[in-house]
């Protein structure tokens, strides 16, 4: 009986072992770029990011943002933003998959607000920097030529606290994206 499951044992772990091997990993592609389809679409900013992979299950990366937005219809817009990452990824695959990042945003905003008191109505713009930290999550999928497409979500608390009497902040930073680029 012991030399049996010896044997199935043997024999399992050889045809998992060719599995893999059949598998391409590309573990010597270690520098993505890709810009978010969605922030460009839907606000019209130019979000691009690089990314470098430390090994199969985390990477370090950092996402730049710049928002040419002057449509005063929303209440802020973000105008610029920074955004070091560091992600973990939940897969068998090299660098791809289910992930969780954490990630710190220093980010410039306009926040329209307005003013009132007893005689007059003034609506007030204000430039805002702040500081973010916060969690994502997402998806990665990546094909065997390098092309990468990921989908990812996330919240984060602002930390500064750049209030006067006058006005309230925003407490709060979004980072969502539908991204598409390039593994080299």
């Amino acid at each position: 009986m012991k030399k049996i499951a010896l044997v199935l044992l043997c024999i399992y772990s050889t045809i998992s072992n060719a599995q893999e091997d059949l598998i391409p990993q590309d573990t010597d592609k270690k520098n993505e770029i890709t810009l978010n389809a969605l922030t460009l679409i839907a606000s019209g900013w130019i979000d691009v990011s690089y990314e470098y992979l430390i090994n199969k299950e985390a990477s370090f990366g950092v996402d730049v943002q710049f928002g040419f937005d002057e449509n005063n219809n929303f209440d802020s817009y973000r105008n610029f933003s920074i955004t070091p990452n560091y992600r973990v990824y939940f897969s068998n695959k090299y660098a791809r998959g289910f992930f969780i990042e954490g990630f710190g945003m220093l980010h410039r905003y306009k926040d329209l607000y307005y003013d009132y008191d007893e005689s007059t109505y003034n609506n007030i713009e204000k430039n805002i920097t702040e500081f973010s930290l916060g969690v994502s999550v997402g998806g990665k999928w990546v094909t065997k030529s390098g092309f990468v497409a990921e989908i990812f979500g996330g919240i984060g608390r602002n930390i500064l606290n750049n209030s006067d009497d006058s006005y309230d902040p925003i407490e709060v930073a979004g980072r969502v994206g539908i991204s598409i680029g390039k593994r080299f």
